[in-house]
Parts: structure tokens; sequence; C-alpha cells
């Protein structure tokens, strides 16, 4: 069995699965359930040969494909078609700005677009434009853009999604990936978190996402279970960062979740809600949180909830999870063990070195001629083989008494705060920290400088912040003061701010 041929044959075989609905009748088994609509196993398999069909001239003339559509059905049948055609696929964020969407489909030679939001992108393609066509898959109304043939981009053999990565610097990274890059990783999470075709996945992050498309969507299907794919309005996310907890409660409720994905905010408001007494969503067995660093302090809380929080780790490179919690094996303040189908390393200078499944290379760039992968994180494993991500390598900071600061680690903990939303720290060779404070709505400087004073009594001496300041905005991707996954862009917060930090340093010692 080739990896292009897996999804497609796990497919067929739940197609013919049944299973026993209320009234005790035999039902076909449902893949994909949508606001509006739902598919089963049998006619996901069907949609997608079809699209397969509708797309056998792009798959001879080795068309690249760029995917902007929002979380339903359809986003599935089309990227399962064009694994299936050999037909790479770029799948493109709504929180993207428009310059970083010209950017990917530029710069990985993307000479198709589909979307359900034409008026955002035939304006953005307007010169290029050479045919417009629409059609409807599961309801949605979906529109495809054929462009004028630009210079060929070379993408190493066997791409079959590329996925962009938002880094600290510049434009989005585009790692190309193998289907057997992604298969791998889905099937490791099947077996490791024990999926069952039982189970009911909420697609909460965005599709484009490559976590929740691997182990939100191949891993379910894989194992025959449903996954419940709602626009992103409705489970209370608006762009980069809006959030409306209660509708993402009221969705997992609704849809009888038992799995799904969070970012750490997303765990961090779910619990405040809950411990200011929303009810508890007790179908979850699974909660997988990842994306950014997770404070144990909030983990222990999730846990004294009863919410089945586990938090993993991974990258773009390994086409997703490398480690992960699990119910069998679970240790509050690592990420977890690392799946399978890899192996790590730790270097004489602590970064984590993964080994096995590397992706195939940077669009634009030489193919990947090694299968060991360099993090950039800083960590260790103990005893148990449980994983432990320390800091970023090139954002440890040394102060002026030599000590060594992982600042992602102050942040986490003040990000979890009621009254901080956003937080940067800095102290490269200073006697003591300052942080760049983002206050959430109606935070007054009293009890934002009250939670800063409780967080320093957990911290040592050389890692509390001594002085902080109010940010004059909210780092956001317009001010690039923040990346696409929601990291910090340190250079240019430093840039900006560094004035009146250092202001503050003169004024300890005038």
């Amino acid at each position: 069995m080739t990896h292009q041929s897996t999804m497609l044959q796990a497919i067929a075989a739940h197609a013919h699965d049944t299973n026993l609905n209320a009234a005790n009748e035999s039902a076909e088994k449902i893949a994909l359930r949508g606001a509006d609509c739902s598919l089963t196993y049998a006619e996901l398999q069907k949609a997608v040969q079809l699209q397969m069909q509708a797309w056998q001239t792009l798959s001879q003339q080795q068309a690249t494909i760029a995917l902007a559509v929002e979380n339903h059905p359809a986003w599935v049948v089309l990227d399962l078609a064009a694994l299936e055609s050999h037909l790479p696929l770029i799948p493109l964020p709504f929180f993207f700005s428009s310059a970083q969407w010209l950017h990917a489909i530029q710069d990985a030679g993307a000479n198709i677009v589909v979307t359900d939001q034409p008026a955002l992108f035939e304006p953005l393609l307007a010169d290029r434009i050479v045919q417009k066509t629409q059609w409807t898959i599961a309801g949605k109304t979906l529109t495809q853009f054929e462009l004028k043939a630009s210079a060929k981009v070379t993408l190493p053999a066997g791409t079959a999604k590329i996925t962009y990565t938002s880094g600290t610097t510049g434009n989005p990274k585009g790692v190309c990936l193998s289907p057997e890059n992604m298969m791998k990783v889905a099937q490791s999470i099947a077996d490791a978190t024990k999926v069952t075709p039982n189970d009911i996945h909420l697609n909460v992050l965005p599709l484009a996402t490559l976590l929740e498309n691997v182990a939100g969507v191949y891993t379910p299907l894989l194992a025959g279970a449903t996954c419940v794919l709602l626009p992103s309005s409705d489970v209370g996310l608006s762009g980069a960062s809006g959030l409306n907890i209660q509708k993402l409660l009221a969705a997992i409720e609704q849809s009888q979740a038992s799995t799904a994905i969070f970012t750490p905010e997303l765990l961090n408001a779910m619990v405040c809600k809950i411990e200011a007494g929303a009810a508890h969503p007790d179908t979850l067995r699974f909660l997988a949180v990842g994306g950014a660093s997770v404070s144990p302090n909030l983990l222990k809380r999730a846990q004294a909830r009863s919410i089945p929080v586990y938090e993993g780790y991974g990258l773009s490179e390994c086409a997703s999870v490398v480690a992960l919690n699990t119910a069998t094996a679970h240790k509050i303040g690592s990420v977890g063990q690392v799946l399978p189908h890899l192996k790590l390393e730790i270097t004489n200078e602590h970064e984590i070195v993964v080994i096995g499944n590397a992706y195939l290379g940077y669009v634009g760039q030489p193919a990947t001629t090694s299968n060991r992968i360099y993090t950039g994180d800083i960590g260790h494993i103990d005893a148990d083989g449980h994983v432990y991500i320390t800091g970023r390598k090139k954002n440890i900071f040394i102060t002026s008494y030599g000590r060594n600061v992982s600042p992602e680690w102050i942040e986490r903990e003040l990000t979890i705060s009621p009254y901080i939303a956003q937080a940067a720290l800095f102290g490269e060779a200073k006697p003591w920290n300052t942080a760049v404070i983002v206050p959430r709505a109606n935070s007054s400087s009293a009890q934002i400088e009250q939670a800063i004073e409780q967080i320093n009594q957990h911290l040592p001496d050389y890692a509390r912040v001594t002085q902080w300041l109010t940010a004059d905005a909210p780092f956001t991707l317009a001010n690039q003061q923040l990346t696409a996954n929601g990291r910090v862009r340190r250079d240019t917060i430093w840039q900006y701010y560094q004035q009146n930090i250092n202001t503050l340093y003169e004024r300890q010692y005038a």
C-alpha cells in the first residue's frame, strides 16, 4: 500500500462499517459533520473521487493549489482530493495578512487558488486571473481562480503539502511535506491517544494550521471517527486572537466532542470560565494543547477541574507532533514522550534534535539531505522518556550577573493572569528584567502590579520582573510585533520600546 492511498483506503474501509443509531437501525457512519450538512464515509469517498476527476487536467499539468476555505467538510474533500491526485496543496489561514497570502502563492508557484471568500482574493489576484470557475461541495459554494503562468518553482519530489510557518523575522517559510510525513504522525497520534470510531473530534483550530490538519482530520479519519467542522465564528474564534469562550464551550457540548486541540490561550480561557462556574464539558476525554509553551500552573488548575488536558510538542519540519502526554504517560511540565516513529537526542548545548520523518525541504531551497532536525529548542529528557522544553536557544538572554534566562518561561506565567493579555520580557546584560505588558480589557495598573508580585514569588530572583511598562498597543500581525502563530517578535518589540526600557534602568541609577 502506498502512503498516497492510505487515507482513501481507510475511508473506503470505514464506508462499509455500520453503527447503530438511537432507533437501533443500521446507519452509515458519519465522517464529517458541518453546521448545515454531513458526509458519511461512503459520501466522502465519492466526493473525493468526483473532485479528483474534476482536477484530472490540473494533475496532468502538475499544478500547485492554494486553498483558502473556512472550516467545513468541503475543505477536507479538497485536501484529500489534492493528496490523492499528487497535487501540492498550500493551505492559507485567514489570520494571514493579504501580503502573506500573496507571498505564499507566489513563493510556491501556485497557479490555482480555491476559496469560499472570492471577494477577498479577486481584487488581490485581479491582474493574474485567466479563468474563474464556481461549483459546490457539500453545500459550500467554492470559487477556483486559474492564474497566469509565472516562473516555475521547483518543489522537492513528492511534495504533497506546503505549510507556511511564520517565524520571528521576515516572510513565512514554506515547509514541504510528503504524504508519508503526515500519515506517520497521524497514525502515531491515533495509536497514542487510542482513537476509536466512537470518538467525535471538534475541529477548533483552523484546518489551515498543520496541527489541526494532521491530528484533527487525518487521525480521526484513519480511525473511523467523526470530525465536526464548524465555521470559526461558531466555535467562538475570530481573526488571530479573538475569542468568545462561551461559544466554544457551547460548541463542545452541542457536538458531544470527545477530543479537541487547543492553544494555551484557549485552555486558559476555558479554565477561568469553569472556575467561575461554567459547566464542565463532560464528553471530553482527550484535550490536546500545543502551539506554544503551557504553564504548569494552568495545567494543574485544569486538572483540579477534571479537564483531561495533555500537553504536546511539535514543529512543521516534522509534520507537526513530535511528543505528547497521554492518559497512561502524563507528567505536568513535560511535553510528553516522543512518538514511536521518531527519536530524540540532546546536544552538549542542550538543544533538542529530532531524528526521523524530516520534511522534504523549504520552498526555493535545496532538498533536505539529513534526517536530523535541529529544533532550536532547549530542553532535556528524564529517565522515563518525558521531554521537557525550557526555551528557545536564540531567545535566551544573559543578565549582567551572568544568569541565563528563557523569557518564554516568565511570559507564559504572566499571560495566564486574568489581567495580562500579552507580555515580552527583556534583560540582556542588565541587572534585572523588564516586561512590556499588554493589559486585558478593564485591567488596572494596581491589578497588574499585584499579579506580577504573586508571579515573582514563584520565580528565582534572577528571573523576576522588577519593572514593567504598558504597551502602546497590543502585539499584532499588523504592527509586526506578533508572528502568525502567536509568538512575540522580540526584535521588533525591543526596537519600538528600547528607549522607554533603557530609561527605566537609567532612573534606577540616577
